[in-house]
């Protein structure tokens, strides 16, 4: 496996969303098996649902990965996938060295690369916050349309059989299917424990502004303008205090003494 060399950044820190995405096809390209790098990278070149007449109100590139719980700003989709990624690959070599338990690394890196794919379906502009909500006309689950997808597109049985365990509603058959769902829990805990921190501080602005300024609309703003693991470095090193300070100056807010 050459996955490890697919990529010529040693960090992915300060690229765009669309260098990012290209990241994922570079990962894609290098899956050796020609069935499952086929369909990988026609999703990833044509990411839409075609076994339903439905169509997207955002663009994967303004997605959350979740409207709330964590990577709740645009792009944060992306972020998500590209750290599962890593983090699957992390993982099976590290089961393999510890346990001698080998994986199937062009199945781990397929379905990290789809597990959330199509979660930007679920979502419409927010015109109230600024952010993004659920959509209302919305029927299906992201990792729902996604089967239904691949199985239209004729990926290989193994291929579906990993999307399906990975979020975790049915056991696990396959030990890639663990191993994504792995990752996918520690890149999303991980960043809702980060979010949270900054969402309180939003909250707290809320209040010492008397509500002038939405948490919400607050926290929406901020993620457009800034990184919210660089908030989060802020924090771990300087404190509280000094990450409200930051929002406050990023956003240009004015609060009373």
């Amino acid at each position: 496996m050459v996955f490890e060399l697919c990529v010529r950044y040693d960090r992915y820190v300060g690229l765009s969303r669309e260098e990012l995405y290209n990241v994922l096809k570079c990962f894609a390209r290098s899956i050796s098996d020609e069935r499952i790098r086929s369909v990988v990278l026609d999703l990833l070149e044509n990411p839409v649902i075609t076994f339903t007449k439905v169509e997207p109100k955002i663009s994967i590139f303004e997605s959350p990965a979740a409207p709330v719980k964590h990577h709740a700003y645009p792009g944060g989709l992306i972020d998500h996938t590209i750290s599962v990624v890593e983090l699957a690959l992390s993982i099976a070599r590290t089961f393999e060295k510890v346990y001698n338990i080998s994986s199937n690394l062009d199945l781990v890196v397929g379905a990290a690369i789809l597990h959330d794919l199509f979660k930007y379906y679920q979502y419409e502009p927010d015109p109230v916050t600024g952010g993004v909500r659920p959509r209302s006309d919305w029927y299906l689950s992201h990792e729902f349309s996604m089967i239904a997808e691949l199985t239209k597109r004729g990926a290989p049985d193994d291929l579906i059989r990993v999307i399906a365990e990975t979020h975790g509603t049915v056991g696990f058959s396959k030990i890639e299917g663990q191993i994504v769902h792995l990752a996918d829990s520690i890149d999303s805990q991980f960043a809702s424990q980060i979010q949270d921190i900054v969402w309180k501080v939003c909250v707290e602005i809320e209040i010492q502004s008397d509500g002038k300024y939405n948490a919400k609309k607050t926290f929406n703003k901020l993620m457009k303008t800034r990184s919210l693991f660089d908030l989060a470095k802020i924090y771990y090193k300087e404190g509280r205090e000094s990450l409200k300070k930051c929002i406050i100056e990023t956003l240009g807010l004015e609060l009373p003494q």
